[in-house]
């Protein structure tokens, strides 16, 4: 398959943190990076060569910036599908397919159950007396999801018993009910494929959420995480496989008593994986454009005994510069303006060069 060689135009869909520090891996070998996205205030763009600020719908807009790009990629994956045929011959990796089954939660869930995965016992509904129906079926407590456009939780609602649902009001869209899942631990499975196919793993973080929110990774993951990564590996790789996926490609999961449990798919560089920028030989960044451009891909390893990475949210940037009297502390603010209460401003990864501290760290079996 033809390389997309260094000096070649790097087009990515979404302006956020994810395609900031993308742009800053292509750059680094070589490529440059064209953003496209509807937000004025792009942080990706501010180190990138060229910004295109237009609505993800504009076809016109998209066939223009296609004709700048040598392959295109994203960082977001609630990118509308229908109008990326604009791109042309342009390559989209990875490719739509990934993007059409991560924005629906329901074709999510039964594309991971055909693969042989465990999913959270759901249902899918429409309106108030679905939702009754399905926590009769499913049980309570649960979480009503809408099917698309959900993230850091974001369009989620907790139902604590039966009687919580007398006094919601359903959006009138297509949603799903989960029911709880007992788990030990959360933990994500993030990989790379090449062109070819060659799929290489880094190690897996245990991760910890605040209301919804990824707040900290740590890897190693702890004995309760790592008997069940091989299973969730497996199934990752299938997904991938199926996909005929290129790219960076993470899946979350819960660690039970009956395995891992699948939670969500995110076709893209994860923020679970930054740590992988000071904590892997390649990160995930790297990685990715080396996929989507045809390259070898690099070592996925650990370059240190452990790590661990937090997230910055609603931390102003005066708020985070202490962080930088610790010499373990590695700062990435993303430039965003007006720090507010869920947003995520930067992170920092602590890196653990102690193999006795790192062991420690895994916590209890």
């Amino acid at each position: 398959m033809p390389v997309i060689a260094p000096g070649s135009t790097i087009g990515i869909l979404g302006g956020g943190q994810l395609g900031r520090m993308m742009a800053m891996a292509a750059a680094q070998l070589g490529y440059s990076v064209h953003i496209y996205a509807p937000e004025a205030d792009s942080v990706a763009a501010e180190v990138s060569a060229a910004f295109t600020r237009a609505p993800f719908h504009d076809r016109d807009a998209l066939a223009a910036f296609a004709a700048q790009c040598d392959v295109v990629t994203y960082e977001f994956e609630n990118v509308p599908v229908a109008p990326l045929t604009a791109l042309g011959a342009v390559p989209l990796r990875a490719n739509a397919r990934a993007l059409e089954i991560a924005q629906d939660r329901l074709a999510e869930k039964n594309f991971i159950t055909r693969l042989g995965g465990t999913a959270a016992p759901f249902c899918e509904l429409d309106d108030e007396a679905g939702l009754q129906a399905a926590i009769a079926a499913v049980g309570a407590p649960g979480i009503l999801k809408t099917r698309r456009d959900g993230y850091d939780g974001k369009g989620q609602w907790r139902i604590m018993a039966p009687g919580d649902a007398n006094e919601m009001c359903v959006p009138p869209i297509p949603m799903l009910y989960e029911g709880f899942v007992r788990f030990e631990a959360e933990f994500s499975v993030i990989l790379v494929r090449s062109l070819a196919g060659q799929v290489r793993f880094w190690d897996s973080a245990a991760n910890v959420h605040v209301n919804g929110i990824l707040s900290r990774c740590t890897v190693p993951g702890g004995a309760t995480v790592m008997a069940q990564v091989p299973a969730a590996r497996r199934l990752a790789e299938r997904v991938a496989t199926e996909l005929d996926y290129v790219g960076v490609l993470t899946l979350e999961f819960f660690a039970t008593a009956n395995g891992p449990v699948f939670n969500e798919m995110a076709p893209r560089v994860h923020n679970s994986g930054h740590w992988t920028i000071e904590g892997a030989i390649t990160s995930q960044f790297e990685n990715h454009v080396r996929a989507i451009c045809g390259l070898p891909l690099g070592d996925c390893g650990l370059r240190v005994p452990g790590a661990v990475m937090e997230n910055l949210i609603g931390t102003t940037a005066e708020e985070a510069l202490p962080i930088l009297n610790d010499p373990s502390a590695h700062l990435h603010l993303y430039g965003k303006g007006e720090a507010r209460e869920g947003r995520k401003m930067g992170h920092v990864t602590r890196l653990v060069l102690d193999e006795a501290v790192a062991a420690r760290a895994e916590g209890p079996a």
